[in-house]
């Protein structure tokens, strides 16, 4: 489907913490890489996607990826603000992490699509399962949109993919932040473990 402003919309209200990044361009950049990845599935809001890691893990008992791009946001920006209370300046740029939190997932969308999972394990043997994961996929939308290198490079290595590259800082921060958020959850009883 195109990109409409009823996506762009959809992407304004899905993610309140785009008011966290101060540079418009870059709030605006976010906005279209998000309705760009949406576009390409049969998804028109973030909150149709599955709130689970993967399509094949625990998914959340309650919320979409949605508020788990939201939790990541707001837990890396809190892990910055508190080192930064704490240390000093550390050199962080707050606009890239929170951009880079918002994106991190960017290629949810294709991977989650149920008619990308359906063509998948109808024959895994002609394109792979899942033929590209979400990682791969993110840097792909990432730089079709536009966005600065950083926030590229954190969609790409943010998960078991960043193993064989050296993390940017801010990418250091949303990988803990996705990692935090996805096991404090599952700790605290929030993940639906027997799917």
């Amino acid at each position: 489907m195109p990109i409409s402003d009823e996506l762009r919309e959809s992407v304004r209200r899905s993610l309140p913490e785009l008011a966290d990044i101060a540079d418009e361009t870059l709030r605006n950049q976010v906005v279209e890489a998000w309705a760009f990845a949406l576009s390409e599935t049969e998804f028109t809001s973030i909150e149709q996607i599955r709130g689970s890691g993967n399509p094949d893990t625990p998914a959340m008992k309650q919320g979409t990826q949605a508020e788990h791009l939201r939790g990541v946001a707001r837990i890396a920006l809190a892990m910055a603000d508190a080192l930064e209370q704490v240390m000093g300046p550390l050199g962080i740029d707050r606009d890239l992490l929170c951009a880079a939190a918002l994106c991190h997932d960017l290629g949810k969308p294709f991977e989650f699509s149920p008619a990308n999972q359906a063509r998948w394990r109808a024959d895994p043997a002609k394109v792979g399962f899942p033929s590209v994961r979400h990682p791969v996929y993110g840097v792909h939308v990432a730089l079709s949109v536009g966005l600065p290198e950083a926030v590229v490079h954190t969609a790409g290595a943010h998960s078991m993919e960043g193993e064989n590259v050296e993390r940017s800082l801010e990418n250091t921060i949303v990988n803990l932040a996705d990692h935090a958020f996805w096991t404090v959850l599952r700790r605290a009883g929030g993940l639906s473990e027997n799917e």
